[in-house]
């Protein structure tokens, strides 16, 4: 693996910033709605204010750094667009009638605080108000188009929702590597391949950088999931601030489950030395992309 251009508390540091940038973002979305009815409003604030570290936001701005050498307006805004549908993932994955998980990022979840039908109606509220600020607060309406493209195939019924529905119809049946591909790719790598698109749109990146950072995006989705099946079997429910062991006692299909955990270890390393490759063209300014591929590798949570 090509040596490191940052130090690990560059990355870090780099990391915090672009999440206070983003929730900047959010807050001033949120701010400037007067008309949101006030329990959902509570419930949308609750969920989006979690100590998450904002991945794919990040990713996002740092493609449209790596494009451009530079983060504009447009990709802030997308980042927090990006944000408010994977934070109403996370409210709707946690439902009793899916995951039925209490603990999220080491706080109760979003029904578990309110109640579920509030935890349904800002997942809904969420995902809806991504696409109304893209639509208004792009100033370009190509790009604005363009994003809203993007992160509609992500996650809608050919992306996310299918995965989704994959992943609850695998539980107790033999699972393969061709379907758990299928189910990591729909249910995460297609949102981190939106991200890295959606910040290649905002740098206006050629042909080219769109698809190298696109592929970027979708095998670093990979790499993230496969190492959160890991965690799930490896780490505490203290680590992860969510509850651990649960992909196992659901008899989920996972990769430790289908082939093992050494070779699922080998396969992120794979994944994160192929991500790395993408990134060939680019110069100084994609550092940071790098750094994530590696930092997957020894992520504990």
């Amino acid at each position: 693996m090509p040596t490191n251009q940052a130090g690990h508390s560059d990355f870090d540091v780099e990391l915090a910033n672009n999440k206070k940038v983003v929730d900047a973002m959010l807050e001033r979305l949120l701010a400037e709605q007067k008309q949101i009815e006030p329990n959902i409003m509570q419930a949308m604030r609750y969920t989006l204010e979690g100590p998450g570290k904002r991945i794919r936001a990040a990713m996002l701005l740092w493609c449209c750094r790596a494009v451009s050498g530079t983060i504009n307006e447009n990709a802030k805004i997308a980042a927090a667009a990006v944000e408010m549908v994977h934070t109403y993932s996370l409210i709707h994955d946690d439902l009793p009638a899916m995951d039925n998980d209490d603990m999220r990022r080491g706080k109760p979840t979003c029904h578990k605080k309110f109640d579920e039908a509030t935890a349904i109606l800002a997942g809904d509220a969420l995902l809806t108000f991504a696409f109304e600020v893209l639509s208004e607060r792009i100033n370009n309406p190509a790009a604005a188009v363009a994003l809203i493209g993007e992160l509609a195939a992500a996650a809608g019924p050919a992306g996310m929702i299918a995965g989704q529905m994959a992943d609850l119809r695998s539980q107790k049946k033999k699972g393969n590597r061709e379907l758990l591909e299928y189910i990591h790719t729909n249910k995460t790598a297609k949102m981190f391949h939106a991200a890295a698109a959606m910040g290649a749109i905002c740098g206006d990146a050629d042909r080219r950088q769109y698809e190298s950072l696109g592929e970027y995006g979708l095998k670093i989705g990979l790499c993230f999931q496969i190492t959160d099946d890991i965690l799930d079997v490896c780490s505490s429910s203290e680590q992860l601030g969510k509850t651990a062991g649960k992909d196992t006692k659901a008899d989920k299909v996972t990769y430790p489950a289908v082939i093992g955990l050494e070779k699922s270890r080998e396969i992120v390393r794979e994944l994160a030395q192929q991500a790395i490759d993408e990134l060939q063209s680019f110069g100084q300014e994609a550092v940071f992309l790098r750094q994530l591929a590696m930092e997957l590798l020894d992520r504990k949570k």
